[in-house]
């Protein structure tokens, strides 16, 4: 029985399609790599984030380097280099910012832009960091982008020259690009207090304080704001935490905290602090002054007591504490608790 023979197309197709399949294997394989040329992830229609880290030489700097990528100056991802590189996909487009540590060299950051699902290169040049004798530095608190920062910036200046309104709006602004941060939770918190307004205080402040632990000036606004809500008990661990990690806070600081043991019947921790407090206003705190005489009359103390408030009918005689220190000379002296003669004259 005779077979017909094959025609010569089919012949080559034969042979040719076991090499077509492997060369578009080895295609597909290089696209897939593309993206952090390890094939670990795929971009899809998402863009990506390519560092390069480099030494001042341009060669790629060995010693791993922690990669962290924060949008609205909250941290949401972070990977460490390989070869000196590292590789993103955020979730979504928009403006982040990148920093970059490493061991013996300063830090850096800088911003970038997503606006198209494509991958963005960003090559950072790191600069030895003679000071930090190889140990490298690890940042404190989320970073802010640009504007975040400058709205920050001009909010801070409105607050400092007491232009309150002025400080709202700009402190508005920075915490809708960076609702996450904690400098601008704190300077919002300072405002509220600046507005007497304890409870908004209370909250930004402590949101604050989780985002970034231990920081005294953080401590001590949240500490006051709870003192000025009557809430001594959560007022003094705060209070004393801040003076532990920054001795010189201020006299503001040690009067909440006097004022706190007082009304939690610490008398003796009360008067301490309050000494303190004074020396460190130079008599120019007339609530200082009231604070310490109360004080010392809860020590029976009350010829130093008075003596003590007739320097603020002397010193401060145009402030409130004024007329609260002459109510209370008067009681005094009606208490039999003081000589009248002494106590009748500022």
């Amino acid at each position: 029985m005779h077979h017909r023979s094959e025609p010569v197309w089919l012949r080559y197709v034969q042979y040719l399609l076991p090499a077509l399949a492997c060369l578009f294997l080895c295609a597909l394989s290089g696209r897939c790599q593309d993206s952090s040329d390890q094939g670990t992830m795929s971009r899809g229609d998402r863009a990506e984030i390519a560092v390069t880290v480099r030494n001042t030489s341009g060669e790629i700097i060995n010693t791993p380097a922690t990669i962290k990528i924060y949008q609205n100056g909250m941290p949401i991802d972070q990977s460490s280099t390989s070869h000196g590189r590292a590789f993103f996909i955020p979730r979504s487009l928009g403006e982040y910012t990148v920093t970059v540590e490493a061991a013996g060299y300063k830090n850096a950051q800088k911003d970038v832009s997503l606006v198209m699902a494509i991958k963005e290169d960003v090559e950072f040049v790191l600069q030895r960091d003679v000071a930090s004798n190889e140990t490298g530095e690890v940042p404190g608190k989320p970073l802010l982008a640009p504007k975040a920062k400058e709205a920050l910036d001009k909010g801070s200046q409105a607050l400092r020259e007491d232009k309150l309104d002025e400080a709202q709006k700009y402190l508005s602004e920075a915490m809708k690009l960076a609702p996450g941060n904690p400098d601008v939770l704190y300077i919002q918190g300072v405002l509220y207090l600046r507005k007497r307004d304890w409870g908004h205080a209370e909250t930004v402040l402590e949101k604050s304080s989780q985002i970034e632990p231990n920081q005294a000036r953080v401590l001590a606004a949240l500490g006051m704001a709870l003192c000025n809500q009557k809430k001594y008990e959560a007022a003094i661990p705060n209070l004393e935490k801040s003076l532990q990690l920054e001795p010189t806070e201020g006299w503001e600081t040690e009067w909440a905290l006097a004022k706190s043991y007082y009304y939690r019947e610490q008398y003796d921790q009360a008067l301490k602090m309050v000494q303190q407090a004074q020396a460190n206003s130079h008599g120019a705190a007339p609530q200082v002054e009231l604070l310490l005489a109360q004080c010392l009359t809860a020590a029976q103390r009350f010829e130093e007591a008075a003596g003590v408030l007739r320097g603020v009918l002397k010193n401060s005689a145009t402030s409130p504490e004024a007329a609260t220190a002459r109510q209370w000379l008067d009681r005094m002296t009606a208490d039999g608790k003081i000589r009248p003669a002494s106590a009748s004259s500022p």
